[in-house]
C-alpha cells in the first residue's frame, strides 16, 4: 500500500519520467502552489542561474506551508528543499520508457518550436542526438544517471538527515496511475467529511 502524500511535496526521478505532469495534477488536485524547479534553474539561452539565484528563488518559492515541486539539482538545491518536505515521491520508471519519451517529447517541442523556461528557449534535436556528449544530449544524459538515481533514492531512504519524510517509490506508468487516483479520492474524501 503506497502512503499518503503530505502538505510539502517533492516529485524527482528520471528525465521524462513524468515528473511535472504529476506535480503539476498534484498542486491543481489540492489547489496548491506548483513549483517546477527548470523554470527556477533554467535563463534565457538555456545559461544556468547563478546557483545563489537558483536557491534564493527556491526558498522563497517553500515559504507557503503547501506546495508541490518537481524536479532534481541534488547536488544544488537538496540541503534547501529537502528539510522542508515532508513527501518525497520517486518516479522510476523503466529506462526504455523514459528514452521513448524523451525522443517523442524533444521531437514535438523542436518540430512546434515550443519556448521554455523564460520564453526564449528552444530544444534543439540535433543537439539532443550528440550521444557522444553528455552535456548536450538528454538522451545520453539518462543513461548515465537512471540507475545512479535508483541507488542515490535508496540511501536517502535510509539517511537519518531525511527521517522526517515519507518516501513514496512509484515504478510504472500504471502505479503512478493509480497513486493519482487514490491521492485523488482521498482528497475528494477529505473535502467532503471537511477534514
Amino acid at each position: 500500500m503506497v502512503a499518503t502524500p503530505g502538505s510539502r511535496i517533492i516529485v524527482t526521478g528520471s528525465s521524462n519520467s513524468g515528473k511535472s505532469t504529476l506535480g503539476a495534477a498534484l498542486a491543481e488536485l489540492r489547489s496548491v502552489p506548483f513549483i517546477e524547479l527548470d523554470g527556477l534553474h533554467w535563463e534565457p539561452g538555456w545559461r544556468e542561474a547563478d546557483v545563489d539565484v537558483f536557491q534564493s528563488r527556491i526558498q522563497s518559492a517553500i515559504e507557503p506551508d503547501t506546495w508541490v515541486m518537481a524536479g532534481n539539482y541534488l547536488a544544488k538545491q537538496q540541503h534547501v528543499s529537502w528539510p522542508r518536505a515532508d513527501t518525497v515521491i520517486f518516479l522510476d520508471l523503466p529506462m526504455p520508457k523514459v528514452l521513448r519519451r524523451c525522443f517523442s517529447r524533444t521531437w514535438r517541442r523542436w518540430r512546434t518550436r515550443e519556448t521554455l523556461y523564460g520564453g526564449e528557449n528552444r530544444e534543439n534535436l540535433w543537439e539532443h542526438l550528440m550521444l557522444w556528449d553528455a552535456n548536450h544530449s538528454l538522451f545520453t544524459h539518462i543513461v548515465m544517471t537512471h540507475r545512479r538515481r535508483r541507488r542515490d533514492f535508496e540511501k536517502f531512504q535510509c539517511d537519518p538527515r531525511w527521517g522526517h519524510i515519507t518516501f513514496i517509490h512509484l515504478r510504472s506508468v500504471a502505479e503512478v496511475d493509480a497513486f493519482l487516483t487514490t491521492a485523488s479520492a482521498i482528497h475528494h474524501e477529505a473535502v467532503t467529511t471537511g477534514d
